[in-house]
Parts: C-alpha cells; structure tokens; sequence
C-alpha cells in the first residue's frame, strides 16, 4: 500500500510542485486549498504526512494543527512557512507540528523531511477499511483513494523507553518516560534542563534512538571542552589551508550528523560570537565551512542542554535571547535524585549490576537495609553521577560482597562527621537554618498526627523510609513526648 500525503495551500501551482515531487518518491497525494476541504480530507482518509502553509484564505496552519491532531492524533504535520518566518515555524512546533519547510520549497529538504516523517508514521500501527460511499462523494480527487481511517491504536507504550537505563517507577520518571515519547515523534530542537549528574545526555540519546531519525548518527559535544578559537571548525568544519595547521579539509560535526542529532550539551558556555553563527545555521539549515565560500545545506535535529539557568543566562546578558528562543521549543526537564528518592533503590542495584559485569564478577554486591535506609535519606547533590561514585568505592570497601551503611561513607544530619542538607531540609524549601532542630520537628509531627508516621512522613515532605531511618538514626520513640503510641 502506497503511503499518502495531504497538502494544504492555496496556491494551486506550489500545491502542483509538491504533490509531483511526492510523487516521484513513491507517494500519492491530496490537495486542499483551504482548512474546510483539509478538514474534510482528514475524516474521510487515513494520511502517512500533512504538509500545510502557514496563511489560508479561511484560517491559520499553524492554529489548525492541533484540529488535525484531534481528527488523526498521531499524523506527522509539516509548516510551509514564508523564508526566514522561524517564529511561526517555532509556534507550530509547540503547537505539535513534525518540522516546518520555507518557501521556496526546497525538494530535497523537501524529501528528507517527508521521508522522516513517513518512517515515524509507519511506527503508529493504524487498522483501515476502504472508503464508504459518502467518503467518497464528500471529496473531489482524480487520484485513486486512500483507505478510509477508521481506528488508531496508541503507540508502543512509553514503559518501553529507556526501560534499561532510565530506572525507577517514581512520578516523575512515568513523566519523564511520557514526555520522551511525545518529542521524539517530532523535528522540533529540545531543551534539556537539570542539575549535573542527572542524565541529560542520556535523554537525549532516548530522544533520538525513538524518533525517525535513530538510524542516522547520534553526534554529541561538549561546548565548554572546546577552546573558543577552534568552536567554529569543530561545529561547521574547514577546508585546507584556511588557518595554520589546517592541513585537509575537515567536516565538522554538523556533516557528521547528517540526517540525525546533534546534542550540545552545556551550551551556554558558547562564546557570544558562536552563539552568533550557530543561531544562523539553525534558522538556515546550512553552514558556511570556515575557509569557504560556499553554504552547505544540513538536515540535522538539535538538541541542547546545561546545568546553568539559561533564562538568567538571558537576562544577564550572556547568552542571546533569539537563540535561546530558537533552542527551547520544547523543554524537557531531568529531575534531581532527591526529588525521586523511591527510585535510588532500584537505581543503586543497576549500577551494582553494572559495576559486577564490568568487573566480569559472577553476582553484584548487595545492601544491607540499613544501607539501602541510609541512600534512601541522603540528598544526593551530586545525583546519579554521585551515587555511582558512591557505589564504586563502597564496592571496593566491602567484605564478602555485602554493603552495609559505614561502606557508603555518606554523612547527613547527625552523623559525628559532619552536616549536609538532608532531604527534610530541601523537602522544606532548601532551608539549612541552624534553627531548625530536626529531631525536634519530626517528634512534633509524629505527635500531631497521633504517631501515625505514614502520615508524618507525608506532612514532613518526606517518604516513609526516609522517616523510619530518622526514627531509628535519633533514637526515637513515643516516650519522648509521653503521648501516643508507636505504629
């Protein structure tokens, strides 16, 4: 069965140039030259790809593409926007759309960006019937009809996502996983935002590898590793001879991302005359190698990340505002380890298991509950990246293959060695006042909620391991008030 597009305009001949160029790749077309006809189209016909523009004489693509969504909730949409219009090419993709395409029409980009879409279409499994009579009569066509839509399937469930290396059942991460599977079904550049160690990368990499363009390379750079004076060869390439010790000529890593994703992590340490060049290329989609004269055009989907805020970044004057407005269509954000702290359980087994196959050991150490209490109190500033740290040595440290608390070093409020924010405190807002006595607030709760400590857990901001490790590390009990009884 041949794969069908809709294309919405009201210019009769860029409609024409279109659906012959989709044509000659295989594909059958509808046209529409206003939303009543397309919204029609949309209720009688299944579509692989909708390529609208963006001013109709009834309406506005970029508004319409939610009512697509609402009659075929997983149709691939593309914008055909007036040269260099990126902000409503940027609104459309917030509003849902696939990727958008400039007039005039490129028909390469054109066919790459219709042959991405058509593999993300291919991976939402459809059921179809033929066309009933009235379907038939409702549109005008000279080309044979697509299949009648008659019910859509919900995609591959985002459980599967990452289910190997994105551990935990937390809220946030059912979110995290959720929010994964909607960005990947799009073009759009995503912003990645989240304290070190929390796996930024690593949601980008589940971006990609769910997305159309997985088979194509996955390319990721570090922008505050690269000295300033080589960031543009790095990014963009540059021909021999074009500065000294430019020996051959050089890609970069826009062409060596061809067709895939470009992750720039820590992106706000770009120099502002980068930032420069780098919005150019993305509103383009071409790069001027250094050294030549000539632009090369890329199909090449943007993601970025930093641990900084960039909004304030913004605002004091350190990184351009365009650019930023241009980065961050759709923004993901990576939660801390403290604010998923059921989840560091089940996290620190993975990594024991890595760390045994690693080491090429027949069976992964295991922790005690008191370890497994004391990682489940513990704010983890440092995140994932610190708990594997924290892990690798205790592992080291241990006898017998069994971890117990004193193996994991870990210091926390009332440990002899020290004070860091416990999870009370930041559950609290992040306040470390010397005032605040927490043996002396979790007493107070427990006993106005009647030494009910699911309860006071809850009210303290706190899980119910977290609290029977602070019972158990202060020595507490119902004797202490001399009311209530213990539960």
């Amino acid at each position: 069965m041949k794969h069908t597009a809709l294309i919405i305009d009201d210019e009769a001949d860029i409609r024409a140039l279109i659906a012959l160029s989709l044509d000659r790749i295989g594909l059958d077309t509808h046209t529409a030259g206003n939303l009543e006809e397309a919204e029609n189209l949309l209720h009688a016909y299944r579509f692989d790809v909708c390529l609208t523009d963006m001013k109709l004489p009834d309406g506005n693509g970029v508004e319409f593409v939610p009512r697509i969504h609402e009659i075929q909730p997983h149709l691939p949409v593309a914008l055909i926007t007036a040269h260099g219009n990126m902000n409503a090419a940027v609104e459309a993709m917030k509003n849902g759309a696939f990727d958008f395409v400039s007039k005039p029409v490129d028909i390469n980009l054109l066919r790459n960006l219709v042959t991405q879409a058509l593999k993300l279409a291919d991976s939402q499994p459809v059921q179809v019937a033929e066309p009933s009579p009235e379907a038939a009569e409702a549109v005008a066509t000279d080309i044979p009809p697509a299949p009648r839509l008659s019910a859509v399937t919900e995609p591959v469930t985002d459980r599967q996502i990452g289910h190997d290396r994105l551990i935990g059942q937390s809220e946030p991460m059912q979110a995290l996983r959720k929010l994964i599977g909607k960005v990947a079904r799009t073009n759009a550049p995503v912003w990645i935002t989240g304290e070190s160690g929390t796996g930024k990368e690593l949601i980008a990499r589940l971006v990609h590898e769910n997305g159309p363009r997985a088979e194509s390379p996955f390319i990721a750079i570090n922008c505050g590793a690269i000295p300033s004076e080589l960031m543009e060869s790095e990014l963009f390439g540059h021909r021999k001879g074009s500065f000294t010790g430019a020996n051959t000529d050089h890609d970069g890593l826009f062409r060596r991302a061809e067709g895939g994703t470009l992750f720039l992590d820590e992106v706000a340490e770009l120099p502002l005359h980068m930032q420069v060049k780098l919005l150019r290329a993305i509103q383009e989609r071409s790069i001027r190698p250094v050294g030549s004269s000539e632009e090369i055009n890329v199909d090449v989907r943007i993601l970025s990340a930093s641990h900084k805020d960039l909004a304030l970044e913004v605002e004091q004057g350190r990184f351009r505002h365009d650019l930023y407005y241009r980065l961050n269509v759709i923004c993901i954000e990576s939660p801390s380890l403290r604010k998923r702290p059921d989840d560091v359980v089940d996290i620190a087994r993975h990594v024991l298991r890595s760390i045994a196959r690693s080491a090429a050991q027949n069976s992964p150490a295991r922790l005690t509950h008191n370890a497994e209490d004391l990682l489940s109190a513990y704010a983890f500033p440092g995140n994932v990246r610190e708990l594997e740290n924290i892990l690798e040595r205790a592992v080291a440290l241990s006898d017998d293959g069994l971890i117990d608390a004193p193996d994991l070093g870990i210091e926390i409020a009332g440990h002899p060695h020290g004070r860091r924010e416990s999870a009370l405190n930041l559950a609290q807002g992040g306040s470390t006042s010397g005032e605040l006595d927490e043996r002396q607030a979790i007493l107070q709760m427990l006993e106005s909620t009647r030494w009910n400590r699911k309860a006071a857990a809850r009210e303290l901001g706190m899980t119910y391991r977290q609290l029977r490790y602070r019972i158990k590390q202060y020595g507490i009990d119902s004797d202490d008030t001399g009311t209530g009884t213990a539960s």
